[in-house]
């Protein structure tokens, strides 16, 4: 069998704040930007994968879920505990550099941590947690 990660999906609130964060913070290619009955949803991707890919969505967007459970989605995105997405560099110390020098919401910082790896974590701007891992 032969499997893939295509693409990931992470609920935004604010698609301009968003597309900010992962194109120019990141460095991220936007690949799609599609609009639909006052929604957005971003595809964005690292340079140089491009058959990886993380779909920036509105979390009003699926149908299937009830208002409550809407504004469940909306509270624990507020808190920063809805969902989160872990990527690796082989320069922590200098991503973290530039992410912080760009002003993201920095949850912990450089660490090795007592699982094996070292990494460090901000938030974007809906809330989800970005972790980033040295690569061995």
């Amino acid at each position: 069998m032969d499997i893939t990660i295509n693409a990931s999906f992470l609920p935004h609130t604010d698609p301009e704040a968003s597309l900010a964060f992962y194109r120019d913070t990141l460095g991220f290619e936007v690949r799609n930007d599609v609009g639909y009955a006052g929604m957005r949803w971003i595809t964005v991707g690292p340079a140089g994968q491009p058959g990886t890919s993380i779909v920036l969505q509105p979390p009003a967007a699926d149908p299937g879920i009830t208002d409550a459970e809407r504004r469940t989605v909306t509270e624990m995105m507020a808190k920063g505990t809805y969902a989160g997405i872990l990527l690796a560099t082989d320069d922590l110390d200098g991503t973290f550099e530039r992410l912080q020098a760009d002003h993201a919401d920095v949850v912990q910082e450089p660490t090795d941590q007592p699982y094996g790896v070292r990494d460090f974590a901000v938030r974007d701007p809906a809330g989800n947690l970005v972790r980033v891992q040295q690569l061995r």
